[in-house]
């Protein structure tokens, strides 16, 4: 399995121990810890133990284990609702996505995902999204539809 690690990255830091971190479940493959500036109690991260700054730059073999991190650590929380998420804008919860590059709000360049407890309806605690939908046309939706499958 490759390895890479960047010697700057706060990330790679705590991977490394030589940041302290509140670890929840360490996997040969990724880290698990609690988020020191939750949205709410139980905000976890997840982070490869690959540098990566962006999604597509990820080994497909680290992804094996990120998505079973967040379901034990969802269910440790005990949590009934909660966001999973790539990434996210760090001083701005109106407007969470899949945050890859600077321009699209990634604060730490190197791929990480968030377990966000919801434990109630209220804008105070969790995450509290906006969801600017778009309305294409049919056709629009056609042309994409092709140029992606074709590229896929």
């Amino acid at each position: 399995m490759a390895t890479k690690s960047l010697a700057s990255c706060i990330f790679c830091k705590i991977i490394k121990g030589e940041i302290p971190s509140f670890k929840l479940i360490e996997t040969e493959k990724v880290l698990s810890f609690l988020d020191i500036g939750p949205l709410s109690k139980g905000h976890a991260l997840i982070i490869p133990k690959y540098h990566a700054e962006k999604l597509h730059e990820l080994p497909d073999e680290y992804f094996t284990d990120i998505l079973p991190a967040a379901k034990k650590i969802a269910l440790a929380l005990g949590a009934e609702n909660y966001n999973v998420l790539q990434s996210y804008p760090m001083f701005s919860t109106r407007h969470p996505r899949q945050n890859n590059g600077r321009i699209a709000h990634q604060e730490v360049d190197h791929v990480h995902f968030h377990v966000i407890p919801k434990p109630s309806a209220s804008q105070t605690e969790g995450l509290v999204v906006s969801w600017p939908a778009q309305k294409p046309s049919m056709d629009e939706l056609k042309k994409l539809h092709e140029e992606l499958v074709s590229k896929l």
